[in-house]
């Protein structure tokens, strides 16, 4: 009798111990049910680095840098034609204005006053007119430093709006397979510095015209029946093609 008894008790034990091993899981899987954040959702926009790094028009400085030694007091020849193509680039571009910043206070401020009228003279062979040449100083607070005279003019300019190389977010923990925030910034910003006039971007450039004379002409052999295609010639000596 007493063995029966205690295999009973043995076996209400072992019962009342998985029934609580049952209960505490589903307790567990409810609890991780309850603090499970909803994922949000993912679009498209996620994925396209053209919108997260869009390239936009904006206003802003043509800069060129002219440095100085203290004992310089005349431009050369070559300094003098990156000037004027600076000048011809500020008239085709820019508002016609270029601004001259003399550094005033630094070591080489002599010699930046007397290069300032050669820079000017060769600004206006560029093509800028000399009211439209504005000279101003820019103080320097090491006066044992040489500082350059700069050369503005305002733009329009494709850039993208913000800096790349940041990363704000660890890559290790993000769990929804999305580019990070940096994908695409340097292709955009290599591609917006690389155009040559930005507003090709809104618009497209007009068709230049037709040559009438050479349309007339392949006309001409079309009714007549000759070919109007290039002739190609094979051989030791043939180019690559002879237009008629």
């Amino acid at each position: 009798m007493s063995f029966n008894r205690q295999r009973r008790d043995g076996s209400n034990l072992s019962s009342m111990a998985t029934r609580l091993s049952v209960v505490g899981l589903v307790s567990a899987l409810l609890v991780g049910c309850q603090s499970a954040q909803p994922q949000q959702p993912v679009s498209l926009a996620d994925f396209d680095y053209r919108q997260k790094h869009p390239i936009i028009l904006t206003e802003a400085s043509e800069n060129f840098d002219i440095p100085l030694g203290g004992n310089t007091r005349n431009i050369n020849r070559q300094l003098s034609s990156t000037i004027m193509a600076f000048g011809q680039q500020a008239k085709a571009e820019g508002n016609g204005y270029v601004e001259v910043l003399v550094p005033s206070g630094s070591a080489n401020e002599a010699a930046a006053k007397a290069v300032t009228p050669q820079i000017r003279s060769a600004l206006k062979m560029g093509g800028v007119e000399p009211s439209r040449i504005v000279t101003r100083a820019y103080p320097v607070d090491d006066s044992y430093a040489s500082a350059p005279i700069r050369l503005s003019f305002a733009r329009t300019k494709a850039v993208v709006p913000h800096k790349c190389g940041e990363w704000p977010e660890n890559l290790v923990g993000d769990m929804e397979n999305t580019t990070p925030d940096n994908f695409g910034c340097s292709y955009q910003a290599n591609l917006a510095a690389m155009i040559d006039n930005p507003a090709d971007l809104v618009q497209p450039r007009a068709e230049t015209p037709v040559d009438v004379q050479q349309r007339r002409d392949m006309f001409g052999k079309y009714r007549t029946g000759q070919q109007t295609p290039s002739q190609y010639k094979e051989g030791v000596g043939a180019q690559v093609s002879e237009s008629l």
